[in-house]
């Protein structure tokens, strides 16, 4: 008699994406369909299988994210579509997600926010990282426990509760807050002492005069293959969302014999979380001590202008809207003739200094030296008026 094996491995869950737009949607230069496709790519970065996407429009939020309608059409969708989880567009407030939740009853529910945080701490490779992804998790959680402990609540009765009538769930909940933020505090010490030991380095960079290029720009438009392809880093690179977490810096020879750090940080990413802005803070000062940001664009992705507007939102709001920058339209390999490039330069607009590369090829990097150089001596930019092919 044949013998019957079992897989032991991860079973792949089944994710259905859905995305809401609430009363006047505001300007933005993404449409729900682009933003709901990006949400399958992070779960599939996350290690779903996405099974279908479902959208709706909404005069007001709702308590349930999502309208009556809406949820028994996606429960009229289990059958068909069998899927483990309901991956919501925005950051669910907690009510939200337990309404939710318990209209769906048997299907995992959770938010842009919580999917991001999952993909970083798969990605997270060093101590820091590591400790910066679980510190925005503890943060995320920490409102949301209220309902986790719900099966163990006893019913009270009448107006006055009496004795033995504090059910252990509520106990657990205290419990756990009170575990959580005793670790959040242990990590803020950890990171600070991570942000003054780089503070440490920055001011050793300061006195030596060597000035520190930022390489900044939305996940996965190639600013480690750039960080490869112009200082032989060897960093390990890979066509998905958010494959580089933690910080890189390598030092940069000029022609000229001058010498600039270029550093990698982690991507961003629309409607990316506060909690893990502030996480990731000790990382993102190696941006603010830039003395000139490489903004890299994709700009054979169809929402490049989407994603470089992003970029620049996120660094208006890290007071870094005024540093100079050089933006760099990578990628250009894989737009096959000079009309398609020129279409996705006018959609992404024009800016003073701009170079047009391939990390891959190596098409470009000449102009970037050249810009580097002018940004190192002082001299006036190269590129300035003209587009660098």
């Amino acid at each position: 008699m044949a013998k019957r094996t079992q897989s032991t491995g991860p079973t792949v869950e089944r994710v259905l994406c859905v995305g809401v737009v609430a009363g006047r949607r505001h300007k933005s230069l993404w449409s729900l369909n682009d933003s709901l496709e990006e949400l399958a790519e992070l779960a599939r970065s996350s290690g779903g299988r996405v099974v279908g996407t479902v959208s709706q429009r909404l005069k007001a939020p709702t308590q349930t994210y999502l309208g009556k309608g809406k949820i028994d059409e996606i429960k009229a969708l289990q059958d068909a579509k069998k899927f483990d989880v309901l991956i919501c567009d925005d950051e669910l407030a907690p009510s939200q997600q337990r309404n939710l939740e318990a209209a769906l009853e048997d299907v995992k529910v959770m938010d842009r926010t919580a999917l991001i945080l999952d993909v970083f701490a798969r990605r997270a490779q060093t101590r820091e990282g590591r400790l910066q992804v679980e510190l925005a998790q503890h943060e995320y959680l920490l409102p949301r426990l209220a309902g986790q402990w719900t099966h163990l609540e006893r019913q009270r009765g009448g107006v006055r509760s009496g004795i033995g009538t504090v059910g252990p769930g509520e106990t657990q909940i205290e419990t756990d807050r009170r575990l959580i933020r005793n670790r959040v505090l242990k990590i803020k010490k950890e990171l600070e002492a991570v942000r003054r030991q780089r503070g440490q380095h920055r001011t050793r960079r300061d006195q030596q005069g060597v000035p520190v290029v930022g390489l900044v720009g939305y996940t996965n438009t190639g600013k480690s293959t750039l960080l490869n392809a112009m200082t032989k880093a060897g960093v390990a690179t890979e066509d998905r969302l958010f494959s580089t977490l933690d910080p890189i810096t390598r030092r940069l020879r000029l022609p000229s014999g001058h010498e600039m750090l270029l550093t990698d940080t982690v991507g961003f990413i629309q409607k990316l979380p506060p909690l893990v802005v502030n996480a990731f803070r000790a990382t993102l000062e190696e941006i603010e001590s830039a003395t000139v940001l490489l903004h890299v664009v994709d700009m054979s992705h169809q929402n490049a202008s989407a994603q470089a507007q992003t970029v620049e939102d996120i660094l208006d709001e890290m007071h870094l809207g005024d540093r100079p920058r050089i933006l760099v339209l990578n990628k250009v390999d894989l737009l096959e003739s000079k009309a398609m490039q020129t279409e996705a330069m006018m959609n992404i607009g024009s800016h003073p200094r701009t170079v047009i590369t391939s990390a891959l090829t190596g098409q470009g990097l000449d102009q970037i030296t050249a810009e580097l150089e002018a940004a190192a001596t002082g001299e006036p930019s190269p590129t300035a008026g003209a587009v660098a092919g």
